[in-house]
């Protein structure tokens, strides 16, 4: 059932009053100016049609295209037909040629007002999916936070309260290693702040980011740095073009993708091999691929394994570090970056992807 139309308001009563005037006004002197120079009124008509295009494509509803179509009429009939400047039907086929002028005038009109309502509504129609997904999204994140955040903070809790009830107790050795527990869950939760305060940062944003041509290399350097200071141990193999590239992006944001990435293929692919990172060139966008030598994914999880909540269990046994979190933002700062981003396995592990479009002012060398 549809709605009741709401009644036109006052401004935009007076707006449309003021377009339909001011083309007409317009055209009534573009017409004027036409027949002096060339003395022809054939191709009056059609300058009024046109300008009532114009109207019902600037004003809103139908009454303003229907009211300038009857007014060109008017204007045709009395200016630019003989007798000059006299409402004449008298003459052999002039009602015959105001009828067909007034229906081919209101029926532009109606045209083009029908399909900017109706790109309207698509328009609409659009928004409200992507208020949907924004949603979706945001409930999978609050999931993903209470998952991913619980763990680490239950095991600190735990770990400290050993420690203080069994100080005296407890050797070098298991102190060190409860300190050590400590340190690793505190990192963690450092890092999922992070990724918190970036998808905050996009949000904040309305979802786009701020781009500026970046060295590739650059970027895949920092982000191994900053993985290598968070686990010294983690190795990775990586190959990017040898020729200079500079892609426009969010540097800070991309690095945290990369990290995520990576860190997910660590903690959960349950090999010991080392991490491969491998950056392409194709077509008109950057393919970056992170890839590992594990047990690969769940196949129910590759459709919605960037949705906000994924947990595999690993071989490690390692539960608090699930992929929820990362995974979400990462697929956050794609799309902010107009990029795709997807996973897929391979015979011996699991691979994830996403592209950055190069753009017009990317440069290579």
């Amino acid at each position: 059932m549809k709605s009741p139309k709401k009644p036109m308001d006052h401004k935009t009563l007076i707006r449309n009053i003021q377009i339909t005037t001011l083309i007409l006004v317009f055209t009534t002197a573009g017409s004027f100016a036409f027949f002096s120079l060339s003395g022809n009124t054939v191709n009056v008509s059609t300058f009024y049609i046109l300008a009532v295009a114009f109207i019902a494509r600037f004003t809103t509803g139908y009454v303003p295209g229907i009211v300038a179509s009857f007014i060109s009429v008017i204007c045709v009939n009395f200016a630019f037909t003989y007798p000059y400047f006299t409402l004449s039907f008298s003459m052999d086929g002039s009602p015959i040629t105001f009828a067909a002028t007034m229906i081919i005038a209101s029926l532009t009109s109606m045209t083009t007002t029908h399909l900017k309502e109706k790109n309207r509504i698509l328009n609409e129609q659009e928004k409200l999916l992507m208020e949907a997904e924004k949603e979706k999204m945001r409930a999978n994140l609050l999931r993903a936070i209470s998952h991913d955040l619980r763990t680490p903070l239950t095991s600190l809790i735990g770990t400290s309260s050993t420690y203080l009830e069994n100080e005296e107790s407890l050797s070098k050795e298991d102190k060190r290693h409860l300190v050590q527990t400590i340190y690793d869950d505190s990192n963690w939760l450092l890092h999922m702040v992070e990724n918190l305060l970036t998808v905050t940062r996009i949000r904040q944003t309305d979802a786009h980011v701020t781009k500026s041509l970046e060295p590739l290399e650059e970027v895949v350097s920092e982000a191994v740095a900053r993985l290598k200071k968070r686990l010294p141990d983690a190795r990775v193999k990586v190959s990017i073009p040898d020729t200079f590239i500079m892609i426009p992006m969010d540097a800070t944001l991309i690095e945290q993708v990369i990290i995520n990435l990576l860190e997910n293929g660590i903690y959960h692919s349950g090999s010991s091999e080392p991490m491969e990172l491998r950056v392409s060139i194709e077509q008109a966008s950057a393919l970056f691929q992170i890839s590992d030598h594990g047990h690969g994914i769940q196949e129910n999880l590759l459709s919605h394994i960037f949705d906000g909540y994924a947990d595999t269990p690993t071989t490690s046994g390692d539960s608090r570090k699930g992929m929820g979190i990362g995974l979400s933002i990462c697929k956050t700062i794609i799309l902010a970056h107009d990029g795709q981003i997807w996973a897929e396995n391979l015979t011996d592990g699991a691979r994830f992807s996403f592209t950055l479009p190069l753009g017009d002012e990317h440069y290579e060398s």
